[in-house]
Protein backbone atom coordinates (compact mmCIF):
# COMPACT_ATOMS: atom_id res chain seq x y z
CA UNK A 1 0.00 0.00 0.00
CA UNK A 2 2.99 2.30 0.35
CA UNK A 3 3.07 2.49 -3.44
CA UNK A 4 -0.45 3.95 -3.47
CA UNK A 5 0.46 6.46 -0.78
CA UNK A 6 3.55 7.42 -2.78
CA UNK A 7 1.40 7.87 -5.88
CA UNK A 8 -1.02 10.11 -3.99
CA UNK A 9 1.92 12.13 -2.64
CA UNK A 10 3.38 12.57 -6.11
CA UNK A 11 0.20 13.13 -8.16
CA UNK A 12 -2.43 14.20 -5.58
CA UNK A 13 -4.84 11.76 -7.22
CA UNK A 14 -6.06 8.17 -7.11
CA UNK A 15 -8.93 6.50 -8.95
CA UNK A 16 -11.84 4.79 -7.20
CA UNK A 17 -10.28 1.33 -7.28
CA UNK A 18 -7.02 2.63 -5.84
CA UNK A 19 -8.79 4.46 -3.02
CA UNK A 20 -10.76 1.31 -2.27
CA UNK A 21 -7.55 -0.76 -2.06
CA UNK A 22 -5.93 1.89 0.12
CA UNK A 23 -8.83 1.94 2.58
CA UNK A 24 -9.31 -1.83 2.80
CA UNK A 25 -5.66 -2.85 3.07
CA UNK A 26 -4.48 -0.46 5.78
CA UNK A 27 -1.95 -1.53 8.36
CA UNK A 28 -0.35 0.29 11.27
CA UNK A 29 2.73 0.65 9.10
CA UNK A 30 0.87 2.31 6.22
CA UNK A 31 -0.98 4.62 8.61
CA UNK A 32 2.36 5.76 10.04
CA UNK A 33 3.85 6.19 6.58
CA UNK A 34 0.88 8.31 5.44
CA UNK A 35 1.19 10.46 8.55
CA UNK A 36 4.91 11.04 7.98
CA UNK A 37 4.34 12.12 4.38
CA UNK A 38 1.38 14.31 5.38
CA UNK A 39 3.54 16.11 7.96
CA UNK A 40 6.17 16.64 5.29
CA UNK A 41 3.57 18.19 2.96
CA UNK A 42 2.13 20.36 5.75
CA UNK A 43 5.58 21.70 6.62
CA UNK A 44 6.39 22.32 2.97
CA UNK A 45 3.28 24.47 2.51
CA UNK A 46 2.83 26.05 5.94
CA UNK A 47 6.04 25.52 7.87
CA UNK A 48 5.14 24.86 11.49
CA UNK A 49 2.45 27.56 11.57
CA UNK A 50 -0.92 26.64 13.08
CA UNK A 51 -3.80 29.01 12.34
CA UNK A 52 -6.44 29.81 14.93
CA UNK A 53 -10.10 30.63 14.28
CA UNK A 54 -12.42 32.13 16.87
CA UNK A 55 -15.58 30.04 16.91
CA UNK A 56 -18.83 31.81 17.84
CA UNK A 57 -21.77 29.39 18.13
CA UNK A 58 -24.51 32.00 17.98
CA UNK A 59 -27.71 29.93 17.73
CA UNK A 60 -28.68 26.33 18.40
CA UNK A 61 -32.13 26.61 16.87
CA UNK A 62 -32.42 24.56 13.68
CA UNK A 63 -35.26 23.84 11.27
CA UNK A 64 -33.67 20.54 10.20
CA UNK A 65 -34.04 17.11 11.75
CA UNK A 66 -30.78 15.37 10.87
CA UNK A 67 -30.80 12.02 12.62
CA UNK A 68 -27.33 12.39 14.19
CA UNK A 69 -27.41 15.97 15.45
CA UNK A 70 -28.04 17.07 19.02
CA UNK A 71 -29.64 20.38 17.98
CA UNK A 72 -32.08 18.72 15.55
CA UNK A 73 -35.55 20.24 15.53
CA UNK A 74 -37.16 17.24 17.25
CA UNK A 75 -34.82 17.22 20.24
CA UNK A 76 -37.12 18.74 22.85
CA UNK A 77 -34.43 18.32 25.52
CA UNK A 78 -32.09 20.83 23.89
CA UNK A 79 -31.84 24.14 25.75
CA UNK A 80 -32.27 26.66 22.95
CA UNK A 81 -30.58 30.05 22.76
CA UNK A 82 -29.70 32.84 20.35
CA UNK A 83 -27.03 35.51 20.59
CA UNK A 84 -27.96 38.95 19.28
CA UNK A 85 -25.70 41.18 17.21
CA UNK A 86 -24.21 42.91 20.24
CA UNK A 87 -23.44 39.56 21.87
CA UNK A 88 -21.64 38.47 18.70
CA UNK A 89 -19.67 41.72 18.51
CA UNK A 90 -18.70 41.30 22.17
CA UNK A 91 -17.30 37.85 21.31
CA UNK A 92 -15.36 39.36 18.41
CA UNK A 93 -14.01 42.12 20.65
CA UNK A 94 -12.72 39.61 23.19
CA UNK A 95 -11.27 37.45 20.43
CA UNK A 96 -9.55 40.36 18.71
CA UNK A 97 -7.80 41.31 21.94
CA UNK A 98 -6.56 37.70 22.23
CA UNK A 99 -5.10 37.84 18.71
CA UNK A 100 -7.81 36.17 16.61
CA UNK A 101 -8.10 37.48 13.06
CA UNK A 102 -10.75 35.06 11.82
CA UNK A 103 -14.21 34.75 13.33
CA UNK A 104 -16.38 31.73 12.52
CA UNK A 105 -20.11 32.39 12.96
CA UNK A 106 -21.68 28.96 13.31
CA UNK A 107 -25.25 27.97 14.03
CA UNK A 108 -28.20 25.82 13.11
CA UNK A 109 -30.46 26.78 10.22
CA UNK A 110 -32.39 29.28 12.29
CA UNK A 111 -35.13 31.20 10.48
CA UNK A 112 -34.85 34.08 12.93
CA UNK A 113 -31.55 35.04 11.32
CA UNK A 114 -32.97 36.29 8.05
CA UNK A 115 -30.83 37.43 5.16
CA UNK A 116 -31.17 41.03 6.36
CA UNK A 117 -30.18 40.18 9.93
CA UNK A 118 -27.18 38.15 8.82
CA UNK A 119 -25.89 40.72 6.36
CA UNK A 120 -26.21 43.39 9.03
CA UNK A 121 -24.13 41.24 11.42
CA UNK A 122 -21.50 40.53 8.75
CA UNK A 123 -21.19 44.21 7.83
CA UNK A 124 -20.90 45.21 11.47
CA UNK A 125 -18.11 42.72 12.15
CA UNK A 126 -16.22 43.79 9.02
CA UNK A 127 -16.63 47.49 9.81
CA UNK A 128 -15.25 47.06 13.32
CA UNK A 129 -12.55 44.53 12.38
CA UNK A 130 -11.59 45.20 8.74
CA UNK A 131 -8.37 43.21 9.05
CA UNK A 132 -10.28 40.06 10.03
CA UNK A 133 -11.88 37.30 7.99
CA UNK A 134 -15.50 36.32 8.56
CA UNK A 135 -16.40 32.68 8.07
CA UNK A 136 -20.02 31.50 8.07
CA UNK A 137 -21.29 28.04 8.90
CA UNK A 138 -25.07 28.28 8.81
CA UNK A 139 -26.17 25.66 6.32
CA UNK A 140 -27.94 25.50 3.01
CA UNK A 141 -29.14 28.73 1.37
CA UNK A 142 -30.10 29.70 -2.15
CA UNK A 143 -27.64 31.36 -4.52
CA UNK A 144 -28.97 34.88 -3.98
CA UNK A 145 -28.63 34.61 -0.20
CA UNK A 146 -25.05 33.39 -0.49
CA UNK A 147 -24.45 36.31 -2.87
CA UNK A 148 -25.83 38.72 -0.27
CA UNK A 149 -23.52 37.31 2.40
CA UNK A 150 -20.58 37.68 0.04
CA UNK A 151 -21.53 41.25 -0.85
CA UNK A 152 -21.76 42.06 2.87
CA UNK A 153 -18.15 40.99 3.32
CA UNK A 154 -18.17 37.30 4.28
CA UNK A 155 -14.93 35.66 3.19
CA UNK A 156 -15.39 31.95 3.85
CA UNK A 157 -18.17 29.42 4.22
CA UNK A 158 -18.11 26.01 5.89
CA UNK A 159 -20.70 23.47 4.76
CA UNK A 160 -19.85 19.84 5.40
CA UNK A 161 -21.23 17.60 2.70
CA UNK A 162 -21.42 14.87 5.43
CA UNK A 163 -21.32 12.08 2.83
CA UNK A 164 -21.05 12.21 -0.96
CA UNK A 165 -22.98 8.93 -1.31
CA UNK A 166 -26.64 9.76 -2.01
CA UNK A 167 -27.96 6.52 -0.49
CA UNK A 168 -25.84 6.97 2.61
CA UNK A 169 -26.96 10.60 2.86
CA UNK A 170 -30.58 9.44 2.88
CA UNK A 171 -29.92 7.19 5.89
CA UNK A 172 -28.60 10.14 7.91
CA UNK A 173 -31.15 12.80 6.97
CA UNK A 174 -34.93 13.18 6.58
CA UNK A 175 -36.35 13.14 3.03
CA UNK A 176 -36.52 16.95 2.87
CA UNK A 177 -32.72 17.08 2.63
CA UNK A 178 -30.71 15.78 -0.32
CA UNK A 179 -27.08 15.16 -1.11
CA UNK A 180 -27.57 16.70 -4.54
CA UNK A 181 -28.72 20.03 -3.15
CA UNK A 182 -25.92 20.06 -0.57
CA UNK A 183 -23.37 19.60 -3.35
CA UNK A 184 -25.07 22.32 -5.42
CA UNK A 185 -24.73 24.71 -2.46
CA UNK A 186 -21.01 23.97 -2.25
CA UNK A 187 -20.53 24.58 -5.96
CA UNK A 188 -22.45 27.87 -5.69
CA UNK A 189 -20.20 28.98 -2.83
CA UNK A 190 -17.15 28.26 -4.99
CA UNK A 191 -18.65 30.23 -7.89
CA UNK A 192 -19.20 33.23 -5.63
CA UNK A 193 -15.57 33.31 -4.58
CA UNK A 194 -15.92 32.11 -1.01
CA UNK A 195 -13.05 30.16 0.45
CA UNK A 196 -15.21 27.07 0.73
CA UNK A 197 -15.08 24.25 3.24
CA UNK A 198 -16.63 20.81 2.88
CA UNK A 199 -16.12 17.64 4.92
CA UNK A 200 -17.56 14.39 6.22
CA UNK A 201 -18.12 12.41 9.40
CA UNK A 202 -15.77 9.50 10.00
CA UNK A 203 -17.51 6.32 11.09
CA UNK A 204 -21.07 7.61 10.75
CA UNK A 205 -23.83 4.97 10.82
CA UNK A 206 -24.01 2.87 7.64
CA UNK A 207 -20.77 4.30 6.26
CA UNK A 208 -19.03 1.89 3.89
CA UNK A 209 -15.71 1.83 2.08
CA UNK A 210 -17.58 2.68 -1.10
CA UNK A 211 -19.14 5.77 0.46
CA UNK A 212 -15.73 6.90 1.73
CA UNK A 213 -14.29 6.51 -1.75
CA UNK A 214 -17.07 8.76 -3.05
CA UNK A 215 -16.20 11.33 -0.38
CA UNK A 216 -12.59 11.55 -1.51
CA UNK A 217 -13.47 11.64 -5.20
CA UNK A 218 -16.02 14.40 -4.57
CA UNK A 219 -13.50 16.43 -2.55
CA UNK A 220 -10.93 16.06 -5.29
CA UNK A 221 -13.45 17.31 -7.86
CA UNK A 222 -14.69 20.20 -5.68
CA UNK A 223 -11.15 21.20 -4.67
CA UNK A 224 -12.29 23.11 -1.56
CA UNK A 225 -10.03 25.52 0.26
CA UNK A 226 -10.97 23.91 3.59
CA UNK A 227 -11.95 20.38 4.64
CA UNK A 228 -13.30 19.58 8.09
CA UNK A 229 -13.55 15.96 9.13
CA UNK A 230 -14.09 14.50 12.54
CA UNK A 231 -15.26 11.28 14.13
CA UNK A 232 -18.98 10.63 14.37
CA UNK A 233 -19.92 10.90 18.04
CA UNK A 234 -23.41 9.82 19.05
CA UNK A 235 -25.81 12.13 20.86
CA UNK A 236 -28.04 10.35 23.35
CA UNK A 237 -31.20 12.26 22.37
CA UNK A 238 -31.13 11.39 18.66
CA UNK A 239 -32.18 8.32 16.65
CA UNK A 240 -28.49 7.33 16.48
CA UNK A 241 -27.94 7.75 20.21
CA UNK A 242 -26.73 4.17 20.70
CA UNK A 243 -24.59 3.90 17.56
CA UNK A 244 -20.86 3.25 17.77
CA UNK A 245 -18.59 6.29 17.53
CA UNK A 246 -16.00 6.84 14.83
CA UNK A 247 -12.41 6.09 15.80
CA UNK A 248 -9.33 8.19 16.36
CA UNK A 249 -7.15 6.04 14.09
CA UNK A 250 -9.55 6.26 11.14
CA UNK A 251 -9.89 10.03 11.50
CA UNK A 252 -6.13 10.57 11.65
CA UNK A 253 -5.55 8.35 8.62
CA UNK A 254 -8.13 10.17 6.52
CA UNK A 255 -6.67 13.52 7.61
CA UNK A 256 -3.30 12.37 6.30
CA UNK A 257 -4.82 11.21 3.02
CA UNK A 258 -6.59 14.55 2.63
CA UNK A 259 -3.33 16.43 3.21
CA UNK A 260 -1.64 14.37 0.48
CA UNK A 261 -4.56 14.86 -1.93
CA UNK A 262 -5.13 18.59 -1.19
CA UNK A 263 -1.66 19.84 -0.14
CA UNK A 264 -2.59 23.49 0.43
CA UNK A 265 -6.03 22.98 2.00
CA UNK A 266 -6.78 24.32 5.45
CA UNK A 267 -7.50 21.26 7.63
CA UNK A 268 -8.72 21.74 11.20
CA UNK A 269 -7.94 19.45 14.10
CA UNK A 270 -11.54 19.48 15.28
CA UNK A 271 -13.22 19.71 18.66
CA UNK A 272 -14.56 16.20 18.04
CA UNK A 273 -10.98 14.90 17.85
CA UNK A 274 -10.25 16.60 21.15
CA UNK A 275 -13.40 15.05 22.58
CA UNK A 276 -12.50 11.42 21.81
CA UNK A 277 -8.86 11.71 22.92
CA UNK A 278 -7.18 14.14 25.37
CA UNK A 279 -4.42 14.79 22.82
CA UNK A 280 -6.70 14.61 19.81
CA UNK A 281 -5.83 18.10 18.61
CA UNK A 282 -2.09 17.48 18.73
CA UNK A 283 -2.48 14.12 17.02
CA UNK A 284 -4.56 15.79 14.31
CA UNK A 285 -1.80 18.32 13.67
CA UNK A 286 0.77 15.52 13.51
CA UNK A 287 -1.44 13.78 10.95
CA UNK A 288 -1.45 16.83 8.66
CA UNK A 289 -3.97 19.34 10.06
CA UNK A 290 -2.98 23.00 10.42
CA UNK A 291 -5.96 24.80 11.97
CA UNK A 292 -7.52 24.86 15.44
CA UNK A 293 -10.75 26.64 16.38
CA UNK A 294 -10.96 27.75 20.03
CA UNK A 295 -14.41 28.74 21.25
CA UNK A 296 -15.25 32.42 21.70
CA UNK A 297 -18.91 31.82 22.58
CA UNK A 298 -20.11 33.07 25.98
CA UNK A 299 -19.42 30.48 28.68
CA UNK A 300 -23.13 30.48 29.55
CA UNK A 301 -24.14 28.93 26.22
CA UNK A 302 -21.24 26.62 25.35
CA UNK A 303 -22.79 23.52 26.88
CA UNK A 304 -26.05 24.21 25.05
CA UNK A 305 -24.45 23.91 21.59
CA UNK A 306 -24.25 20.16 22.06
CA UNK A 307 -24.04 18.44 18.69
CA UNK A 308 -22.88 15.17 20.27
CA UNK A 309 -22.27 13.59 23.67
CA UNK A 310 -19.52 14.88 25.98
CA UNK A 311 -18.42 17.74 23.73
CA UNK A 312 -15.56 19.58 25.40
CA UNK A 313 -16.69 23.03 26.51
CA UNK A 314 -13.88 24.31 28.72
CA UNK A 315 -10.10 24.23 28.61
CA UNK A 316 -7.81 24.43 25.60
CA UNK A 317 -10.68 24.34 23.10
CA UNK A 318 -11.89 27.65 24.55
CA UNK A 319 -10.36 31.07 24.00
CA UNK A 320 -9.44 31.35 27.68
CA UNK A 321 -7.16 28.37 27.18
CA UNK A 322 -5.26 29.96 24.31
CA UNK A 323 -2.01 30.18 26.27
CA UNK A 324 -2.25 26.48 27.12
CA UNK A 325 -3.08 25.67 23.51
CA UNK A 326 0.06 27.51 22.42
CA UNK A 327 2.11 25.45 24.88
CA UNK A 328 0.57 22.24 23.57
CA UNK A 329 1.32 23.19 19.98
CA UNK A 330 4.88 24.16 20.94
CA UNK A 331 5.30 20.71 22.51
CA UNK A 332 4.89 19.10 19.07
CA UNK A 333 7.16 21.56 17.28
CA UNK A 334 4.43 23.87 15.98
CA UNK A 335 3.42 27.38 16.87
CA UNK A 336 0.15 29.30 16.85
CA UNK A 337 0.28 32.37 14.61
CA UNK A 338 -1.81 35.52 14.64
CA UNK A 339 -3.27 36.36 11.27
CA UNK A 340 -6.17 35.60 8.96
CA UNK A 341 -4.54 32.41 7.72
CA UNK A 342 -6.02 32.59 4.23
CA UNK A 343 -5.89 29.79 1.71
CA UNK A 344 -2.84 30.07 -0.52
CA UNK A 345 -3.72 28.57 -3.87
Amino acid sequence: MKALIDKLYETQSLDSREFCRLFTSRTEETDTYAKELACKVRKKNFGNDIYIRGLIEFTNYCKNDCYYCGIRKSNTKAQRYRLDKEDILDCCRAGYELGFRTFVLQGGEDGYFTEDRMTDIIRSVKEQYPDCAVTLSIGEKDFSTYQAYRNAGADRYLLRHETADEEHYATLHPPALSSGYRKECLRNLKKLGFQTGAGFMVGSPYQTTESLVKDFLFLKELNPEMVGIGPFIAHKDTPFGKEKNGTLSDTLFYLSILRLMLPRALLPATTALGTIHPRGRELGILAGANVVMPNLSPVSVRKKYLLYNDKICTGEEAAEGLANLKVRMDSIGCHVVTGRGDYKG
